[in-house]
């Protein structure tokens, strides 16, 4: 530290300057207050002053490697010495490193992998590749989902953020399982997906088979609460797609390279998409990269036929090299098994033992490093616990030195996939005084 800095609030400098010239996403802007964070390893990060937080919200459920893993800091270095930039009509060798890392993991008959900037253009393109393939319009999507800010992924998503953003065409909203507040009347999680796929039948035949390009699901929708599927549900939308003829699209971006424990969520569902968006863990978001992993069918669709979509920075070198660093090292030290080991024997075993001890918890679900903590005022009627409620307890985690992933009614439990069982222990003893002390 330099001796200016050592005299500087830094701090209180990075507030400042936040405050007079950071435009902040989903916010009104007069009343924030955000956290400084200045540097971070592992599950941990840390503000100028030294104040120490686990991160058990991965910042936005991506830092999956955790922060300043030296495999991918040392990539995207590596890279910046050689070529820092190249326009995406070139051959580039780290790119199609990174993009024959991404296929080797996809399911058979997966060929190809369209780079983007992000989740929300890797939907973008997905769904304009459905249309362009079956030169229909229509995109079934569920109420409860997140799928990003673009034009169509806003659009595709379902909870409040659409509403005053529908200026795309061709979506429509069903119902999709969710048994804790089922709208199928359902009792039973087989139950529930029955009911669920007839209801999706339903809309399906009401609209039209022959106007769907696609039906675009989360394989296990993240921001809308961790919901994890339900025995046979995903099988049968895949059957159901087959029947009708239309794509199914599912969105990994959250999902996805460890975060429940798999390389993706969908392998443990007996489906195989045939489009699958990708981005967050893929890097753990050190350079801003997602992208499309495009089945052979609708790849050959393009060999003679020109894909009309292009971004400047896709497949960007620094960001293709920080993929390179992030799934080698994932594989070599076995991250996404530690997550799923985590997952199983501490995680898991200690959010449950908080529901019985916390009247406030209505449901824990999860699995993996992706869990859900449904926080309700009673918990008979399963009302959610107020805004208000929910923000004592985020805010008796920070004071604790945890930053959570706070949505609705819910705290999302989300550490990196490289979270330590030490860490886990620490992180189920704060989340005991919070509650207790919130509640």
């Amino acid at each position: 530290m330099t001796m200016s800095e050592a005299t500087t609030d830094l701090d209180g400098l990075a507030r400042e300057l936040d405050r007079e010239y950071v435009f902040h996403s989903w916010s009104a802007q007069s009343g924030l207050s955000p956290l400084v964070i200045a540097g971070g390893s592992g599950s941990v990060v840390w503000d100028h002053s030294g104040t120490r937080y686990l991160d058990f919200s991965s910042q936005l459920v991506n830092v999956n490697i955790g922060h300043q893993h030296p495999a991918v800091i040392d990539a995207i270095h590596r890279q910046a010495d050689l070529l820092a930039t190249v326009g995406p009509a070139a051959a580039n060798l780290t790119r199609g490193e990174a993009a024959k890392r991404i296929v080797a993991r996809a399911p058979e008959g997966f060929s190809k992998v369209f780079f983007t900037n992000g989740g929300a253009d890797a939907i973008e393109n997905a769904i304009r590749m459905a249309r362009l393939q079956t030169g229909r319009d229509k995109v079934l999507s569920t109420y409860r989902s997140y799928h990003g800010n673009t034009g169509a992924a806003i659009v595709a998503t379902g909870d409040w953020r659409r509403m005053p953003n529908e200026f795309a065409r061709g979506h429509v909203h069903f119902f999709g399982p969710y048994l804790y507040r089922s709208e199928f009347w359902a009792t039973t999680p087989e139950e529930e997906s029955e009911r669920a796929l007839h209801h999706l039948r339903r809309v399906i035949q009401s609209e039209g088979p022959g106007t769907i390009a696609a039906i675009l699901l989360e394989s296990v929708p993240g921001t809308a609460g961790i919901l994890i599927p339900p025995p046979g549900y995903l099988a049968g939308v895949r059957a159901l797609a087959d029947e009708f003829d239309i794509l199914l699209i599912l969105d990994e971006v959250m999902a996805g390279f460890g975060r429940t424990g798999r390389w993706f969520a969908f392998e443990g569902y007996d489906v195989v998409p045939d489009l699958i968006t990708f981005a967050k863990g893929v890097n753990s978001g050190y350079v801003p990269v997602g992208g499309v992993i495009i089945s052979e069918p609708i790849a050959a669709t393009f060999d003679e036929r020109v894909f009309p979509g292009g971004l400047t920075y896709s497949g960007h070198p620094l960001a293709a090299a920080s993929i390179v660093g992030a799934l080698d090292a994932m594989e070599s030290e076995g991250i996404v098994e530690n997550a799923r080991r985590v997952g199983e024997e501490k995680i898991g075993p200690g959010l449950r033992a908080l529901a019985d001890k916390h009247a406030a918890i209505g449901e824990v679900r999860g699995e993996g490093v992706f869990w859900a903590v449904e926080l309700v005022a009673d918990r008979d009627t399963r009302e959610p616990l107020s805004a208000a409620g929910v923000g004592k307890v985020k805010s008796e985690l920070v004071a604790r030195g945890l930053l959570p992933f706070q949505a609705e009614n819910r705290i999302h439990v989300v550490p990196p996939c490289v979270v330590t069982d030490d860490e886990v222990e620490q992180a189920l003893a704060i989340y005991d005084e919070a509650f207790a002390a919130a509640l």
